[in-house]
């Protein structure tokens, strides 16, 4: 079990150098912020919505056609859901607002994982443009 275990995060650490590498960069999840129990303005829907950014890297960009996909590290993601409790990487990505690049706020519209001996090494997200 040990070497099974370890195997799998040698995948997500070679993952992890090729994207760096490859210039990888950081980009930022939007997430709702969660609600403020109790608050009156929470529970009349008075309430302004409030995000919460979180950093996600290394990470590159793959365009062929006209498809944008953006490759994540699956260590940088595993912290994220961990942290902030989500199930699952598949949950974390269908409640995000959004991705924000270069100060756009791009769409996730799939997310789909590449795995080594059943655990996910990197992550892989499907995003539409922003309309102009």
């Amino acid at each position: 079990m040990g070497e099974l275990l370890q195997s799998s995060d040698g995948a997500i650490r070679l993952a992890d150098a090729v994207m760096r590498s490859a210039g990888g960069r950081m980009v930022l999840l939007r997430l709702a912020a969660p609600a403020v129990p109790n608050a009156d303005a929470e529970q009349l829907g008075l309430a302004t919505p409030a995000y919460q950014d979180v950093a996600l890297g290394p990470a590159t960009f793959h365009k062929a056609n006209s498809v944008i996909k953006l490759l994540i590290s699956a260590s940088a993601v595993h912290e994220v859901v961990g942290s902030l409790g989500f199930d699952s990487a598949n949950v974390l990505f269908e409640t995000a607002v959004g991705l924000f690049v270069d100060d756009l706020l791009y769409k996730i519209t799939n997310s789909y994982s590449s795995q080594a001996m059943g655990m996910p090494y990197c992550y892989w997200l499907t995003l539409e443009p922003p309309v102009r």
